[in-house]
């Protein structure tokens, strides 16, 4: 059990019985008033957001979760497949729990799935991933210094900003917290 004060964002907690991130977390202590927790949460069964108010002395469930390094393989529109890489066990997992990290999903990647009793709750990807640009506007001679950018469609379908001089082809490094271009690959 952790209090109140201890949560930061990322922790997995139970919350009501149900599974919760922490997706902010701020810390407050107005005058003469007793300090509170104000959390904003992401429910890990339906998706959703909420806030909730704790007290700084109230007790929070950290939930146990189980991380097991998998191999990204394929997907056939419905499910992506991932294999375990310590005992080559397959599994699949649906677009509603991968959320937007289907966009940084190539062959060959290595996640961690967050697992609780057993149930996949998560992944957790690299911090930046090599993509290759299937389409944009001509790069231009020269365009070297500028920070104009222009838009790209990489391989996964992903739209980011990439410099000027950025051609079709060329693999690059997108940033998969903020999905933005980092450099070239």
């Amino acid at each position: 059990m952790l209090t109140a004060t201890q949560l930061r964002p990322g922790m997995v907690v139970k919350h009501n019985n149900e599974l919760y991130s922490v997706f902010s977390m701020t810390h407050r202590t107005p005058g003469n008033l007793r300090g509170f927790v104000q959390v904003k949460m992401r429910s890990l069964k339906n998706g959703s957001m909420m806030e909730n108010r704790f007290s700084s002395e109230d007790k929070v469930e950290k939930a146990i979760m189980e991380e097991v390094e998998m191999e990204y393989l394929y997907d056939d529109g419905e499910y992506y497949y991932f294999m375990n890489t310590q005992d080559y066990e397959q599994m699949h997992l649906t677009k509603d729990l991968l959320g937007d990290a289907i966009y940084y999903l190539i062959p060959q990647l290595k996640v961690k799935v967050e697992f609780y009793e057993g149930k996949p709750m998560s992944v957790e990807l690299p911090a930046t991933v090599d993509l290759t640009v299937v389409e944009t506007e001509p790069g231009l001679k020269g365009a070297t210094v500028s920070n104009v950018g222009k838009p790209a469609k990489l391989e996964t379908g992903l739209m980011v900003q990439v410099p000027a001089f950025i051609v079709e082809g060329e693999k690059i490094r997108v940033n998969t917290s903020e999905g933005t271009y980092q450099e070239r690959a």
